[in-house]
């Protein structure tokens, strides 16, 4: 099954709690991953930013609207209590509990007012929704970078090749890194980089600059140059994309070659800010319930 959403949480959570002992939010996301059947993998699913997981994420949403109605409180740091009001809503036996269900209380109204961009009616958490929106971003400016990237000149295209391995670690310098592309002229190869600063190894380049889907024979074609030069590692990057084909064969080959799709590429000058440059950047905080521990 998919994992529910953080108004679908609302009454289980709610239920949970209905024997009125305090519970941590870990004994309820361990409770709520039991109730809804989620396995493994659904449990350990993150959030695109990687850094929480989307069920521990949606319950500890849960727990917030329900404290902000008043269904919850919190008696002591790191734990949460039904209350009265909350045990009055189990005895209604509701059969869901969202935010439309929460506005008849006075103190979710307020809440809902002093946040910023209105009211919450989806089925997102804040976070997700602010993760939505940036990877909608990130996806529309790397469709831009790559539709700039066909246009510029196979030169260009070099250029940016060398810049975007340089960023992530490989070849050296960037002087070494620009002598090396481009200096093989072998059938099949494009240039040659360092694997590292130190030149424990040698890795050779294919790029093209193409609109077609780069084919399986082109892929071979690359695999017998390296080993016309006894190499196992190369890079084949493109401006396209890679047939099926062709990725069944780099997988099933001793030699290991990684292939780099536009779209790929586009998102790793993102990621190592290569023609692209920052506009602004927001920071997501959280209470340090550490800071407010008394001695």
């Amino acid at each position: 099954m998919a994992i529910p959403d953080f108004q679908s949480i609302m009454l289980p959570l709610l239920n949970f709690a209905r024997d009125q002992q305090d519970h941590s939010l870990r004994e309820a996301i361990e409770a709520l991953a039991e109730t809804f059947g989620l396995s493994e993998e659904e449990r350990k699913e993150l959030l695109p930013s990687g850094l929480q997981t989307a069920f521990d994420n949606r319950v500890s949403w849960a727990r917030t609207y329900l404290k902000k109605a008043g269904l919850f409180e919190t008696p002591k740091r790191g734990s949460f209590r039904i209350t009265p009001r909350g045990l009055e809503v189990l005895k209604q036996k509701p059969v869901k509990i969202d935010i439309a269900f929460l506005e008849q209380f006075p103190e979710f109204i307020d809440f809902q007012s002093r946040r910023k961009g209105g009211q919450a009616t989806g089925k997102e958490t804040p976070e997700e929704s602010l993760e939505a929106a940036y990877q909608k971003v990130r996806h529309d400016l790397a469709a831009e970078l790559l539709q700039t990237i066909k246009s510029g000149s196979p030169t260009f295209f070099e250029r940016l090749v060398v810049d975007v391995l340089v960023k992530m670690g490989y070849g050296g310098t960037r002087q070494d890194a620009g002598k090396a592309v481009g200096r093989s002229g072998d059938d099949g190869i494009d240039g040659i980089i360092k694997e590292d600063r130190l030149g424990l190894d040698i890795i050779y380049i294919q790029a093209k600059r193409w609109e077609n889907v780069v084919g399986r024979p082109e892929v071979q074609k690359f695999a017998g140059a390296l080993q016309g030069h006894r190499a196992k590692k190369g890079i084949f990057i493109t401006t396209s994309s890679f047939s099926k084909d062709a990725e069944d064969y780099v997988s099933r080959i001793d030699s290991k070659i990684v292939l780099i799709d536009g779209a790929m590429l586009a998102h790793l000058m993102i990621d190592h800010n290569v023609g692209v440059s920052p506009v602004a950047a927001y920071e997501i905080k959280k209470i340090d319930s550490d800071y407010f521990t008394e001695a």
